[in-house]
């Protein structure tokens, strides 16, 4: 159910733990909780904060048909300023790993610093700090614009997310992201419990569309937030790299739109960056709108029949899952890569 907000403009330096904690739902539901205690784990983020890595190009989040803007035509620089956004905000989101911490388990910490390239051109970069287990996350990434892209877009945002693995499942039970451009400053916090949506806000909310497919409280059953779709749980036995890894369809909630993830074995290879060198896991990803989003919008319809969306997924071996070490997807402007430049894994 909703959850009724004062729509006013969101300060771009709150922290992620404030933005989860204000979030009370309305209906009789476990609080969020905030970031564990004595951790670091939810600071502003520096960052562009969409954090849906499989739908990078999907997102609404500074989309000029909302109330802020109701621009009917866009200029070239417009145009490239919500290509670099979208883009850097997938990157959030690839980079928006997890860390972990569950008293007597063994955890494992993950840094990793991720290039962003638009048609072969450098527009940012990403770092991850997280820690992983095989029985909870918590999820935090950081993204900065450089070069010529800085001089399209001065955004920020931040992004967090928290919950458990269950049964070789994702379980979340909180996710917040906070974005700002020049025109405006938007907020998501979403509350979870069993895969299932107990509360929402948004602020400001998005605009009512014609062409917008209706949202059902099915919709809102059975899935995962975009920050917990980039975990993927391995098998508990054996090789985390080989067809397995490929193996999932993801029931993605963003709190305004719905959406299936299909990976699809590719093959397996080799990499080397910073702090890793070893095999990687390569799957194809098809998005599939559900609800939520709108229908007549051109991109929706490119990005459902795209078939040139890849994910390279890196093992993180005694969390005994696997996260993106490298993702690529043909857009109208041309392809978008993000790619681990350095990737380091340790023992806590």
């Amino acid at each position: 159910m909703p959850v009724s907000s004062p729509r006013r403009a969101v300060r771009t330096d709150m922290t992620v733990s404030t933005i989860i904690t204000r979030l009370r739902p309305a209906a009789p539901a476990p609080q969020v909780p905030p970031c564990p205690a004595g951790q670091d784990s939810c600071k502003a983020l520096a960052g562009l904060g969409r954090a849906a890595v499989f739908a990078i190009f999907m997102s609404e989040f500074h989309d000029t048909d909302a109330s802020v803007n109701r621009l009917k035509s866009r200029s070239r620089r417009m145009i490239w300023r919500q290509v670099i956004l979208r883009a850097l905000g997938g990157a959030a989101a690839a980079a928006a790993l997890s860390s972990l911490t569950v008293v007597g388990a063994r955890a494992e910490t993950l840094h990793a610093t991720y290039s962003i390239s638009l048609v072969g051109l450098t527009v940012g970069s990403a770092d991850i700090d997280a820690k992983l287990t095989p029985s909870s996350y918590t999820i935090d990434a950081q993204a900065k614009i450089s070069g010529l892209a800085y001089l399209f877009s001065h955004a920020r945002g931040a992004s967090s997310g928290h919950g458990a693995i269950v049964d070789n499942r994702i379980a979340p039970a909180a996710f917040a992201t906070i974005a700002s451009n020049s025109a405006m400053t938007r907020t998501i916090r979403m509350s979870l419990s069993g895969n299932a949506v107990t509360g929402v806000d948004i602020s400001p909310p998005f605009d009512e569309k014609p062409d917008r497919v209706p949202l059902t409280e099915r919709d809102k059953q059975g899935v995962v937030d975009p920050i917990g779709a980039v975990i993927i749980p391995g098998p508990a036995k054996g090789p985390l790299i080989g067809p397995t890894s490929c193996d999932h369809k993801i029931p993605v909630f963003d709190g305004w739109t719905r959406f299936d993830v299909d990976l699809t074995y590719v093959g397996q290879r080799d990499v080397s960056a910073k702090g890793y060198e070893g095999p990687v896991a390569v799957c194809a990803v098809r998005y599939t709108p559900i609800a939520g989003h709108r229908r007549d919008r051109p991109g929706t319809k490119f990005m459902a029949d795209n078939k040139e969306i890849e994910v390279w997924l890196a093992p993180v071996p005694s969390a005994r899952v696997l996260v993106p070490f490298r993702v690529s997807a043909l857009t109208t402007m041309g392809v978008t890569v993000i790619e681990a430049s350095e990737f380091h894994v340790g023992d806590q």
